[in-house]
């Protein structure tokens, strides 16, 4: 009997081929988590100052507080995407907002030629403003919130 079903299509290999979108996803989050969690850290420590040039001067906030807000906020978002499984549509959408909310820091590094990160021309400037979609894309695919977006 487990032989004909095997020659038959196996059940169990179709499911492991149809979970392969799910567990690219849960890798996506937990990269995603572990990459905000570096990032908010070096917000804190090595590249505190990288990271205050960016702050928009039109900003009415301290250039240090702001890094050092934003990397406690990325620590914890990285943290909730590693640990909150049950609330991942949720926190995936507050990170995708939240990678909005820091775009104008880094329109601000473009347009006023600031050199930080190993970003020294506008053309690398620029690519990275082309990736802060990606980043956007990043957390609503890999946390299922493109759900919660598609219902609104």
């Amino acid at each position: 009997m487990q032989m004909r079903s095997l020659r038959s299509g196996n059940h169990s290999e179709k499911s492991v081929l149809n979970n392969i979108p799910g567990a690219l996803r849960v890798v996506s989050q937990v990269g995603l988590g572990l990459f905000l969690a570096s990032a908010g850290f070096s917000h804190l420590t090595v590249s505190r100052l990288a990271f205050q040039a960016q702050v928009p001067t039109w900003l009415p906030l301290d250039p240090d507080f702001v890094v050092l807000a934003s990397g406690v906020v990325e620590m914890l978002l990285g943290a909730a995407l590693l640990l909150l499984w049950r609330a991942r549509a949720q926190v995936g959408l507050v990170v995708a907002l939240f990678f909005i909310a820091i775009f104008p820091g880094n329109i601000n590094q473009f347009v006023n030629g600031i050199d930080a990160f190993g970003l020294n021309t506008d053309t690398a400037r620029g690519v990275r403003l082309l990736f802060q979609p990606v980043l956007v894309l990043w957390a609503l695919w890999s946390t299922g919130a493109m759900r919660l977006v598609r219902r609104r």
